[in-house]
């Protein structure tokens, strides 16, 4: 199983953005697989962003980024997004996807996932 984010880049304070995460070698045959976004800033631990059900699209999302951040998913190419509105200088960090077999109530908890991307920078300044 691969996971492959894009999108990232740099970006003003207000602005957006639209990452993706592909996954390939993936099958998912059980209804607790879940794929979820983290992030990483400089100095910081990882952080559980939002995180989608494969097989019933219920997505929950971290307080820091709930309203200005949608998670969704496109089963069909094994792709899931997180749009990200109103970008404030604190989203700044590496973006990672993870996908595993996860308890929905503990999806935002990086020791829950197997496999992870390699990351895409978001840079958020002016």
């Amino acid at each position: 199983l691969q996971l492959v984010e894009s999108g990232g880049g740099l970006v003003q304070p207000g602005g957006s953005l639209r990452l993706s995460c592909v996954a390939s070698g993936f099958t998912p045959d059980s209804d607790y697989y879940v794929i979820a976004w983290f992030r990483q800033a400089p100095g910081k631990l990882r952080e559980g962003l939002s995180c989608i059900s494969v097989s019933l699209g219920t997505t929950n999302y971290a307080n820091s980024v709930e309203g200005r951040f949608t998670i969704s998913r496109d089963n069909a190419k094994n792709t899931v997004y997180l749009q990200m509105n109103k970008l404030e200088m604190e989203d700044t960090g590496v973006y990672y996807c993870a996908v595993g077999q996860v308890v929905f109530d503990r999806c935002t908890n990086a020791l829950e996932y197997d496999y992870w991307g390699q990351g895409t920078q978001v840079t958020v300044s002016s």
